[in-house]
């Protein structure tokens, strides 16, 4: 907590100001007590000023807060515009608490050491992901680079820390010491410069120790922390990111422009924008004892969390983005993938000069309704490759010997991945081609069609980007950010409800049978590669039974079971998707045109003319 407030510790918490300062816009919210729950009630952002002619982060921090100020007639800044005001005198002006998020200057860039590269180096970078950070590289003794070519790597990156793991607690000691010759042969220096040692956190083999410190302590700013893998059955993650936080504080921070004035306001540690994004899941499924994926596609980057049996996982696609990075979405995915998703006729060197005059115009957005069906179909291969990434990523431990059942043979989307769709509860989509879609029926048929959710899973975006603001404030109050993550972070858009399973084509997949609010019943079966969309607002819910009609499909009790549900609705409501798993469209062009015309038919995706 800030020295310049010691009395705050003992105030009750009526009002919060919260700004994530991002690579352009930092984004300011007014957070209040109303009545006896916290809501978000004011929203303001300005351009970021980390870098030059400014370079002082603090000017677009009091810009954004300022604009906070005028919308709510609430006066926030201190009488010199120098500050953030507290409520000191009048309960009416200030606020209790002061709190930020920040990846500006390109947010918190770390190289990730250990001695295994699907093992101990999997899970520091486990450990970096999950601290909000973007790993640059990742080296290890069998990566197949010669140590020259290792050191010279580590000597051009000039990351902002390096994460070095390898080997169990009384393990291996000769390869945990070659990876630390070669970080002491290349003398990295920090990204930001100014004279600073670079912070090095070891966080490997505690017998060690000794020689870790003998060959980098006196080239670096050496912390060690407890094993990240002190067993092979084991991973302790967190001292490892608990330390990322506090270097990325006391050196990142402290040498970017103005941030060292930020640090003095602010009422709990300034966290990157990412670890914060995720601590807010990670908060929202203990709480509800969910399953929660989640997912923020920008213009250079797609970022995907999830939590499931309580272990988080995040993944960095660094090259799919929908501006800057979306010739990559294009060169990755390959022009069919993409031109699959198109409901309409377009020729292949028509489809590729408009994605490569979005490359070299990455701030505009669509201006007809024909560009915005090409950038949504984009998006959902960029979705869908970021998703693949992930599953890839989020595994169990590598090199454990497990005892496997029958059940293991069923599992879906991969041997050992961690995130199983049948057991996924909510989805959560945030990013502008999800948050800003003009339907929110746009934004819950790319997530589906994107991440293809099995069983009977809700769908949710976030409305304007405030989950950041919202995992820091947790470290603060979780009651404030729960209550406003609920009922004004995110939007419901309702239910999928799709069968896992290949269906067979022409015949009947799914039996529907519901009980609606107004008394009446519904009682549907829907053949395969269907869209069935039932209008249920948030506030209601209708218990259903879904039958699979095909021995092979699983709604979530089992292949052929039928299964007894209550179902949410949303702003869209429900939609029924019985077109298998996974996802397979014709390959003859007309009857793929035809059967996506449909689908946007029975969704109503998009007006006759122009967009609303």
């Amino acid at each position: 907590m800030s020295d310049q407030r010691p009395e705050k510790a003992n105030r009750p918490l009526r009002s919060v100001l919260a700004t994530d300062c991002g690579s352009t816009t930092t984004k300011a919210i007014l957070i209040e007590k109303v009545g006896d729950t916290y809501r978000q009630t004011w929203r303001g952002e300005a351009p970021t000023t980390v870098e030059a002619p400014f370079e002082d982060v603090t000017r677009g921090v009091l810009n954004a807060a300022q604009e906070v100020a005028e919308l709510s007639g609430r006066k926030l800044l201190t009488d010199d515009g120098a500050g953030i005001l507290t409520p000191e005198i009048d309960p009416h002006t200030g606020v209790d608490a002061y709190i930020s998020t920040s990846s500006a200057g390109g947010g918190l860039q770390l190289v990730v050491g250990g001695v295994v590269r699907s093992m101990t180096a999997e899970s520091a970078m486990r450990a970096a992901l999950g601290a909000g950070a973007i790993v640059m590289d990742t080296f290890s003794s069998n990566d197949k680079r010669r140590p020259h070519e290792q050191i010279e790597r580590i000597r051009q990156l000039r990351p902002d820390m390096i994460l070095l793991a390898g080997g169990v607690d009384g393990g291996t000691r000769k390869h945990v010491v070659a990876l630390a010759e070669r970080i002491r042969a290349a003398r990295p220096r920090t990204r930001l410069g100014g004279g600073f040692d670079l912070p090095i956190i070891f966080a490997g083999n505690k017998s060690v120790r000794e020689n870790i410190h003998d060959l980098l302590d006196d080239i670096s700013d050496l912390s060690v922390v407890d094993n990240i893998r002190p067993t092979m059955e084991t991973e302790n993650l967190g001292p490892a990111r608990d330390k990322i936080h506090d270097l990325f504080m006391e050196h990142v921070m402290a040498q970017a422009p103005g941030y060292s004035k930020l640090m003095g306001w602010t009422d709990a540690p300034i966290m990157p924008t990412p670890g914060a994004v995720g601590l807010i899941m990670q908060t929202i499924a203990r709480q509800r004892g969910i399953n929660v994926l989640g997912v923020d596609i920008g213009g250079a980057t797609t970022d995907v969390f999830s939590v499931f049996e309580g272990i988080f996982n995040r993944t960095v696609s660094a090259n799919l983005g929908m501006s800057y990075s979306v010739s990559n979405v294009l060169a990755e995915a390959g022009l069919p993938q993409i031109l699959r998703w198109v409901p309409f006729d377009i020729d292949e060197k028509m489809l590729r000069n408009r994605i490569g005059n979005k490359m070299i115009r990455p701030t505009t957005i669509p201006q007809t309704l024909e560009e915005l069906k090409i950038e949504q179909a984009i998006a959902r291969e960029a979705l869908r490759l970021a998703f693949i990434q992930h599953k890839e990523f989020a595994v169990g431990l590598r090199g454990v010997q497990k005892q496997r059942t029958i059940a293991d043979a069923f599992r879906q989307g991969g041997d050992d991945t961690l995130v199983q769709m049948l057991d996924l509860d909510l989805m959560v989509g945030s990013g502008g081609v999800l948050s800003h879609a003009p339907r929110r029926v746009q934004s819950m048929r790319m997530m589906i069609d994107a991440f293809a959710p099995e069983g009977v899973t809700e769908l949710a975006v976030d409305s304007i980007f405030m989950m950041p603001h919202l995992g820091v404030l947790s470290t603060v109050n979780e009651l404030a950010a729960t209550q406003v993550f609920e009922r004004d972070c995110l939007i419901y858009l309702g239910t999928c409800i799709a069968p896992a399973g290949v269906t067979r084509p022409g015949k009947p997949v799914l039996r529907v049978q519901l009980r609606l609010p107004d008394g009446t019943g519904v009682d549907e079966t829907l053949d395969s590669m269907t869209l069935w969309h039932l209008p249920l607002d948030h506030d209601s819910s209708v218990d259903a039974v879904l039958t699979p009609l095909q021995g092979t499909l699983d709604v979530g009790e089992g292949p052929g079971k039928p299964r007894e549900v209550s179902l949410r609705g949303g702003v869209v409501g429900l939609v029924f998707d019985t077109r298998g798993r996974p996802i397979v469209l014709p390959d003859d062009h007309s009857a793929r045109v035809t059967l996506l015309r449909k689908w946007v038919s029975a969704l109503g995706e998009y007006p006759d003319a122009g967009v609303n």
